[in-house]
């Protein structure tokens, strides 16, 4: 089996083309783990990792300003909207494996409404990063409450973490629920409440 060396390395980095270094550095990660990534089943797996970490990671090349554009409305309504169980996959940055579960999202309008579309698309730009969830959670409710200025924002995520099913305690059942409540979903007990009861969770 022949491994990448020290050589190769400097040879094909210096003639590599803008955005190959990753499929660089998949093949030095196979050799390291005493595969030969010349192997027929490997040769293009380099690339394949490539494509699939552009698509995993595609957050970071979203603009938030882009993406809500002409997508907040003034509307005559200040009840409470809540868009639930939006499904989500994201990358855990302590080890590079998959999280995955459902976001739940409400807010109380101040005159200004989103686009439903916006809310889901919102989760994914952040999903779509190397990310804890707790930071996810804080950054969807964050954005909402910025953007659209409304009374209070809610976010809840439930989600499945690999790198402690697979790895480490390898707990099979175990969930993190993580909420970020801002505004009068974090003044008043009876909003939250509301928004908790309408996402099937208990308030208390």
């Amino acid at each position: 089996m022949r491994l990448v060396d020290e050589a190769d390395v400097k040879l094909e980095r210096a003639s590599v083309e803008p955005g190959r270094e990753l499929e660089l550095a998949v093949r030095i990660l196979l050799a390291e783990i005493g595969e030969d990534p010349q192997r027929e089943g490997l040769v293009d797996t380099p690339q394949r990792v490539r494509r699939m970490y552009a698509e995993l990671t595609a957050g970071y090349h979203v603009d938030p300003e882009a993406l809500l554009n002409g997508a907040c409305f003034d509307v005559d309504y200040d009840e409470m909207v809540v868009v639930r169980d939006i499904e989500f996959y994201s990358l855990c940055e302590h080890h590079l494996l998959p999280f995955y579960g459902r976001a739940h999202v409400g807010y109380l309008p101040r005159g200004r409404v989103i686009g439903l579309s916006k809310i889901p698309r919102i989760v994914d730009m952040y999903a779509h990063r190397l990310q804890v969830q707790e930071r996810m959670t804080q950054q969807v409710a964050a954005l909402l409450m910025e953007r659209l200025e409304p009374k209070g924002v809610g976010c809840v995520i439930e989600a499945t973490h690999l790198c402690t099913m697979m790895r480490g305690v390898r707990k099979q059942q175990a969930t993190m629920v993580t909420s970020a409540m801002l505004g009068t979903f974090r003044r008043d007990g009876r909003t939250r409440s509301e928004f908790l009861t309408f996402i099937g969770r208990p308030s208390e």
